[in-house]
């Protein structure tokens, strides 16, 4: 057993599954009735307390992790799970898919990653959506709530903890170049660009531009607070604020 105690006090018990482990976050809600492997491993969801509001997960597994075009992940938007936590109604305990190769609870325990069923989902999300964006921890039985600080994901660097470490270039053979700034680039967006043809090199969040190297600009979306990104906007606008700045696309953090 283990509980979901929100910032304001208000407790939803459940039973746990996945990681034994006690953790805290933001507390956030997502309404699709699938993509849960896409949801967990999105970095936007960094340090977060992910909420599934449809009432039954799990029901088609998780697929095994393997390469499809541009040797891009086929199944998971990155290489792990960000969410710090997953939140659900009713866990799936037998779940049958061609393309299932481990059950979701047995997922969440190779990475680490607690999560709670059981609990009254259709009441959280209300909360939140009323109250807006609460900081959480889930608690396992037998450790003290006051042992589990409260830790608010905004106080950190989140686009630096997700994005890569160097460039990394996808579909060298593309026509167009595009370079796109990991501020917690999915891989499906990646795969979007190299599917039209698209050269695409994936740069650090804080990696020096040259408008010579590229085509076009993609800055993507990610966690936490943008205000933490000096580094990607000083360098944006030494390739933008000049005449004739090449294209420039970008998605979310504002």
């Amino acid at each position: 057993m283990a509980s979901l105690v929100l910032e304001d006090g208000t407790t939803f018990k459940g039973r746990l599954f996945g990681a034994v482990s006690s953790v805290s976050g933001e507390v956030v809600f997502q309404t699709g009735m699938v993509g849960y492997p896409e949801a967990l491993t999105d970095p936007s969801y960094k340090s977060q307390i992910l909420t599934l509001t449809y009432p039954l997960i799990g029901n088609y597994g998780v697929p095994k992790d393997e390469d499809g075009e541009f040797g891009l992940s086929k199944w998971f938007e990155s290489s792990k799970i960000h969410a710090a936590a997953l939140i659900v109604g009713e866990l799936s305990e037998n779940p049958s898919h061609w393309s299932s190769a481990k059950s979701l609870d047995q997922w969440l325990r190779e990475q680490g990653i607690p999560g709670l069923e059981g609990v009254d989902t259709r009441s959280l999300t209300k909360k939140i959506r009323e109250k807006g964006t609460m900081l959480g921890k889930l608690v396992v039985e037998g450790t003290s709530a006051n042992d589990i600080p409260f830790d608010n994901p905004d106080t950190r660097n989140l686009v630096k903890e997700v994005s890569m470490k160097e460039p990394k270039v996808f579909n060298p053979e593309g026509t167009v170049r595009i370079t796109a700034i990991d501020c917690g680039i999915k891989y499906n967006q990646i795969r979007c660009f190299c599917q039209r043809g698209a050269q695409v090199t994936v740069a650090p969040w804080d990696y020096p531009l040259d408008s010579n190297d590229f085509d076009g600009l993609f800055i993507s979306n990610g966690p936490g607070n943008p205000e933490y990104c000096k580094e990607t906007v000083e360098n944006i606008q030494k390739v933008v604020c000049v005449e004739n700045p090449k294209p420039v696309f970008g998605i979310c953090l504002e």
